[in-house]
């Protein structure tokens, strides 16, 4: 990912990110192959809920928990939901991370796209506590996103692309992964896969 994408509205309530059309394919892949078959996802920050949509589809009978702490991103996975229609993708939840966590007797699973650098970081340190405190043995948490590793970007447009995000606020930023390695051990989470994808992007699964 090299630039934020903005979301642009439709004819309706519906928004349509480009990034969410480009990388839903290589996070789909990693998702088939850590996913259990049955049980609920919840996913955090799901913005235009194009990834809602698109995973549920593909995941079934998995049931696809959608989450945004935004109005409006609340209001287009809502309209994307009643467009398609899909028995296994729950309406929308407000939450923002910091907060209250909803309690899903049956997750199964927590997954989390493009939020932690463009978030504060008490956002990524609220995620993996949840993701301890809320996911059964043997749960997993995705995270998908651009990381630095070993003290440095993974690549000149990383490094340009962190310049602009703290420009626009001081606390955002690609994070480190060995920082988020540290936030998910603290938390009895150990990282069984660091997947690279296109664009320069990581998606790392944590096992509880």
């Amino acid at each position: 990912m090299n630039s934020m994408d903005s979301l642009e509205h439709g004819d309706d309530r519906r928004l349509s990110s480009p990034a969410a059309q480009r990388n839903r394919e290589p996070i789909l892949a990693v998702l088939r192959s850590v996913l259990p078959k049955t049980g609920r996802v919840l996913e955090i920050a799901s913005g235009s809920g194009e990834h809602a949509v698109y995973f549920a589809r593909q995941l079934a009978p998995l049931c696809w928990q959608p989450t945004d702490p935004s109005e409006t991103a609340l209001a287009s996975i809502a309209a994307w939901r009643d467009q398609e229609a899909l028995e296994n993708l729950a309406a929308p939840v407000r939450l923002d991370v910091t907060g209250e966590w909803p309690t899903l007797p049956d997750l199964a699973a927590i997954v989390c796209i493009n939020m932690l650098h463009i978030s504060p970081w008490a956002a990524s340190e609220a995620l993996f506590a949840a993701a301890g405190r809320q996911l059964p043995v043997g749960g997993v948490l995705v995270v998908y996103g651009p990381f630095r590793r070993h003290g440095g970007h993974t690549a000149p447009s990383n490094a340009t692309f962190d310049e602009d995000l703290r420009l626009r606020d001081p606390r955002w930023g690609i994070r480190d992964l060995e920082a988020a390695q540290a936030l998910a051990s603290d938390q009895g989470l150990t990282c069984e896969a660091v997947n690279e994808l296109p664009a320069n992007n990581l998606c790392v699964v944590w096992r509880r």
